[in-house]
Parts: structure tokens; C-alpha cells; sequence
């Protein structure tokens, strides 16, 4: 009877050793991976839309001495020359992403609505992708054009890329805008062009202050960067380098589309 019970107390003694060990590593373990999530920092995602390859490729040379990156959302990329697909290729050589935006620049929820998703992912969305791999660009972010999206094209896409964006809707409180990183694979922009409705330098700075203040990824959309404003869909040069600047001054980070999905 005695050696029975000292039997039943050792193996209490070594059960109880063994969740010792354990707990002590699960601390260990738990401890190395907060050490190893490191929080990200305050920043800014510039993309721009459509196929301006030419003035983006001139931006990009202005813009260098900030050290900037960019996403460059191509769309129609079958009516682009053998000097336009160089201009990508380099671009993407020096760090910048080069995302997809439709092979046709069709708007995904009016055309899901008449034909369907399997139709849209056949002339929109493969041979973009085909093409985009034949010339050697490395797309894994996907835009929508026209900001034009639902739960199910967002399921979809995201079988294909590592992220999608749509369009922020305008709120006047900086902190209610959704133009700022969410832990989401589905993000939204707010468009910096010079003629957009809710756009205005104080408030692109207030944007800005906010995402400064709040360790938070400020994301942006273009299109055509230019010198002097003429029509829709273009964005001052002045803006970018002033938005640079704001970066490089604040210590702020610049972040493509794609690497958002690699922060925690």
C-alpha cells in the first residue's frame, strides 16, 4: 500500500514538472513572437492610375530625391509600346510596385451585373495577368477602376491577389476617412487629384497630421501627374512633392499596396 501511494505521488510530481516545462516555454515562445511583431510606422501609400507610363516615369525621376515609392496601377496594358513596358519594368527594378487595374478598364460590379464574374475574370482579369507575367511584371495587388466593387468581386480577386483597393468614401473628419490602413486585404484611397470634388491642400495636411499622430498608413490614388492642371484626372506635381516632403520631414515610411499585407 506504501509503495503503491509513492508511485501515485512521483507521477503526480512529474506530471506536475511537465506542465511546468510546458507553461515555461509557451511564456518563452508567446515573449518571442511580441519581440519579433514589430509595430510599423507612420507612412503613406502613393498609387497611381490608369497608363500614364511616360509622366510617371518623369515623376519618378523628380521625385528620387525623397527617396519615394509608388504603386503604379496599370490598366489597357495591351495598347502600351515597347518603351512604355521598358519604363515599367525599370520602375519596377527601383522598388516600386506595378499593380493590375483591368485589362480593359471595365467597371467590375456594372460588369458582373450583365455577365457575370466568370465572364469578367476571362476578358478582364487573365490575360491582364498573362500579358503582365509575359513581360516580366510582378503583379500582386489588384485596383478597382472607378472604385467599382462588391463583397463578391473582393472574394474573388482575392483568390488572385494579395490585396485589392477601392475608393474611399469622403467624410470631413480625418479621423472617420477610410483612406488609412485597416488590417484588411481590401483598402481604400483617397484620390489626390486637382479637380476631385473633396480634395484641397489643408485637408490633404490634415490627412496627413492625422496619420502622423496615430502610427497610421495614409493611402492615396492619381492619376496623370503634371505640371499645370488642364482636365479630370490630373494631379499637380507640386501636391507629390509636397506630400514627399511631408514624408521624408516626419519621418514617415512609404509603403506599397502589396506590402500592406505583411504588416501586422
Amino acid at each position: 500500500m506504501f509503495e503503491k501511494r509513492k508511485v501515485i505521488i512521483k507521477n503526480c510530481i512529474l506530471k506536475s514538472a511537465s506542465l511546468c516545462v510546458l507553461f515555461l516555454l509557451f511564456s518563452c515562445e508567446s515573449k518571442k513572437n511580441k519581440q519579433e511583431i514589430k509595430p510599423y510606422k507612420a507612412g503613406v501609400v502613393l498609387s497611381f492610375d490608369d497608363a500614364y507610363v511616360n509622366e510617371w516615369f518623369g515623376t519618378d525621376k523628380i521625385l528620387k530625391k525623397y527617396s519615394w515609392k509608388a504603386t503604379f496601377c496599370v490598366c489597357k496594358i495591351n495598347t502600351l509600346d515597347d518603351s512604355e513596358i521598358k519604363k515599367l519594368v525599370e520602375l519596377q527594378k527601383e522598388g516600386h510596385e506595378i499593380a493590375g487595374h483591368g485589362l480593359h478598364h471595365y467597371h467590375a460590379e456594372k460588369f458582373v451585373a450583365k455577365y457575370g464574374i466568370n465572364e469578367y475574370f476571362k476578358q478582364e482579369i487573365n490575360p491582364m495577368l498573362n500579358l503582365m507575367n509575359f513581360y516580366g511584371l510582378k503583379v500582386t495587388s489588384f485596383v478597382y477602376p472607378y472604385g467599382g466593387r462588391n463583397t463578391k468581386l473582393d472574394a474573388a480577386l482575392l483568390n488572385k491577389f494579395k490585396i485589392v483597393r477601392g475608393r474611399a468614401f469622403c467624410e470631413i473628419n480625418p479621423k472617420k476617412q477610410g483612406c488609412y490602413f485597416n488590417h484588411s486585404r481590401i483598402v481604400y484611397s483617397f484620390s489626390i487629384d486637382d479637380t476631385h470634388n473633396h480634395f484641397d491642400i489643408p485637408y490633404l495636411l490634415k490627412l496627413l497630421d492625422y496619420a502622423k499622430k496615430n502610427d497610421k498608413i495614409l493611402i492615396l490614388n492619381s492619376h496623370k501627374t503634371v505640371k499645370n492642371v488642364t482636365t479630370d484626372y490630373q494631379t499637380k506635381m507640386k501636391t507629390l512633392e509636397l506630400i514627399c516632403s511631408y514624408v521624408h520631414q516626419n519621418n514617415m515610411k512609404f509603403y506599397t499596396l502589396s506590402e500592406l499585407n505583411n504588416l501586422e
